[in-house]
This record gives C-alpha cells, sequence and structure tokens, in this order.
C-alpha cells in the first residue's frame, strides 16, 4: 500500500508536518517495499483552497492512506470521497509514523479541523 505523510521536508527522516493543506510536502512510501517519493506541496503558499489541492496531489499518487496531525473539512470530503484512510500521526519521522501504523498504533481521524485552521487563524 501507498501511504503519503504529511512532512515538513523531504526524506523518510523528516519530521511529519501536523498540517495537511499547507505540509511542505508529502512522502510517498510504499509500505511493502519502503521505497518513497517526496512530493512538494505547491498549494502550501496559496491563498485558497489548499487542502482541496493537496488532497488531490496525493489522490492522484494512488495512496490508500494518509498520516498527518490535522486535516481541514475539504481535504477531507476529497480524500473520503477517494476511499482514502486518514490517521492522526505524531511530530516524529516519516518513517516511524509508518512503522506505528503497519502495528495499528495510529487513531483514525474522522472529522476535521474547522476551515483555514491550517493559516494560523
Amino acid at each position: 500500500m501507498k501511504i503519503a505523510v504529511s512532512s515538513t521536508g523531504t526524506t523518510l527522516e523528516s519530521t511529519m508536518d501536523q498540517r495537511f493543506g499547507r505540509a511542505a510536502n508529502f512522502v510517498v512510501v510504499d509500505t511493502e517495499t519502503m521505497d518513497f517519493e517526496s512530493l512538494n506541496n505547491g498549494a502550501a503558499a496559496s491563498g485558497g483552497g489548499a487542502g482541496i489541492s493537496a488532497a488531490q496531489t496525493v489522490v492522484d499518487k494512488g495512496v490508500g492512506a494518509i498520516i498527518t496531525g490535522n486535516i481541514g473539512p475539504n481535504a477531507m470530503n476529497v480524500l473520503q470521497a477517494a476511499q482514502v484512510d486518514i490517521f492522526r500521526g505524531s511530530p516524529v519521522s516519516v518513517k516511524e509514523n509508518i512503522a506505528k501504523h503497519q502495528k495499528g498504533l495510529l487513531e483514525r481521524i474522522d472529522t476535521s479541523v474547522a476551515a483555514h485552521s491550517g493559516m494560523g487563524r
């Protein structure tokens, strides 16, 4: 399965970003091989629609799950429509969050934060 982790950097050692739509990057990991690719989140600095754009970016990569801290309502709607599972990670490395997911230790996210929360409002 491919899992995308919101990230502050571009490697498995990078720290998970607590924000989804405004995360700097997404590290997409194939959990069977631990091969990964980094995606720059071009939507992070946009004035609006960051969550929707970020969600579509990871959906287009064929991920089955997302690990992040918080997610807004618009991104959640896109991901749920694409049947992508969403999990709450912790501010440790991408690799550590993947390991927690594989052990079933991450909480599923079923509700979003308020719109525009990632902008510090």
